[in-house]
């Protein structure tokens, strides 16, 4: 069977703790379960700091069959801002804005490019989706249309400097496919809608859930994972977003990304977001799936820092 580990961002210590946790030993250098296999939903690097540890663990379970992972967003940007295109320039302009995520990596790696460069090779390697019996696993959202379009357009799971490019010059459509299945659905605030968080920055999106339909809710019922306050009143139908509703009926979806500062969350009976926010709780979560079809917060397991 499986457990589905969330968001590790940089925090190698709390992952050792989480996999012991879970009876994994390490063999020969490698995490591993007799019985059972870890997948990683994406998000191993930036703000902790132990990113280069996070990366050696997460590979070498991945490459001795210990573990599988998919790609989250920030490794996404980190292979944008590591390719060059034929001209020499990166993907992923280096402006201050795009290198800010990356600080703890960038520095962690700063006496070992060459091994960086080796990973970032390994991370184009990493699917996007994966498909098991009984249950599927995304960083960000599943859409059954996007993820036919990977299927056809990145064959074997694997990330060529061709798709890498054409993804950077088609945000319309590939870009969008790439954005949604990484991080999830934004909806843009209306012109006269203006909201603060605690620090005083002011949002224009807010990200909101992909398995309930949008009619009749308020713009606080419709977000998910957001941090700041929203309205309760209803969001114009003029506004209101339109996507297919991932139903209950559905196949079992794990998934990390919104950053859930109460802990990874069974948001419906086929959907399971294991992001615990490592980074603000100090909390990292696994759901341990055992083959059920209804999922159960009891198969919940979470480590603290303290």
């Amino acid at each position: 069977m499986y457990d589905i580990i969330g968001d590790v961002h940089g925090f190698a210590s709390l992952l050792k703790k989480l996999l012991t946790k879970m009876d994994y030993k390490k063999v020969d250098g490698v995490y591993k379960h007799p019985q059972r296999k870890a997948i990683f939903v994406g998000d191993f690097i930036n703000r902790g700091p132990e990113v280069r540890k996070t990366l050696g663990i997460i590979r070498s379970m991945v490459d001795n069959g210990a573990a599988e992972a998919v790609l989250g967003n920030h490794e996404f940007n980190a292979i944008l801002y590591s390719t060059r295109d034929k001209n020499g320039f990166p993907l992923l302009t280096h402006s201050a804005k795009n290198r800010a995520p990356f600080q703890k990596t960038l520095k962690d790696f700063f006496f070992y490019p060459e091994e960086w460069n080796d990973y970032v090779k390994w991370l184009k390697s990493l699917p996007l989706f994966i498909e098991k019996d009984g249950f599927r696993i995304v960083h960000a959202y599943w859409n059954d249309a996007n993820i036919q379009f990977l299927k056809e357009h990145v064959p074997g799971g694997k990330l060529k400097k061709s798709f890498l490019r054409t993804v950077m010059n088609d945000r319309r459509h590939h870009g969008k496919i790439i954005r949604e299945t990484l991080k999830g659905l934004l909806m843009e605030m209306p012109g006269d809608l203006h909201v603060r968080d605690q620090r005083g920055i002011s949002h224009r999106q807010f990200r909101i859930n992909w398995w309930e339909a949008p009619e009749g809710k308020s713009f606080r019922d419709l977000s998910f994972g957001v941090r700041f306050k929203l309205p309760e009143y209803t969001v114009p139908k003029e506004i209101l977003p339109g996507f297919p509703v991932y139903e209950s009926e559905k196949p079992i979806v794990f998934f990390g990304h919104y950053c859930l500062s109460k802990g990874a969350s069974i948001v419906q009976p086929n959907l399971c977001c294991v992001d615990s926010c490592v980074a603000s709780t100090g909390n990292l979560s696994a759901y341990c799936w055992d083959g059920e079809k209804e999922l159960s917060s009891k198969k919940i397991v979470t480590v603290s820092m303290k």
